[in-house]
């Protein structure tokens, strides 16, 4: 299951850099893509606000 960025999102452009497959995407709100995300949590482990969390 995909990762998703919530609206705590500072843009702060930290998880950019840790996805290994690119699925993430600029904007006032960062946004993951479901369909290229493998799930690895990289993004998750690097957001210093605690805005990405798996999908429910």
């Amino acid at each position: 299951m995909a990762y998703v960025i919530s609206d705590d999102c500072t843009a702060c452009g930290t998880c950019i850099d840790e996805c290994p497959v690119e699925a993430i995407s600029e904007g006032d709100i960062y946004k993951i893509d479901p369909d290229i995300c493998t799930d690895c949590g990289s993004c998750a482990d690097v957001c210093p606000v605690e805005a990405i969390h798996p999908a429910e």
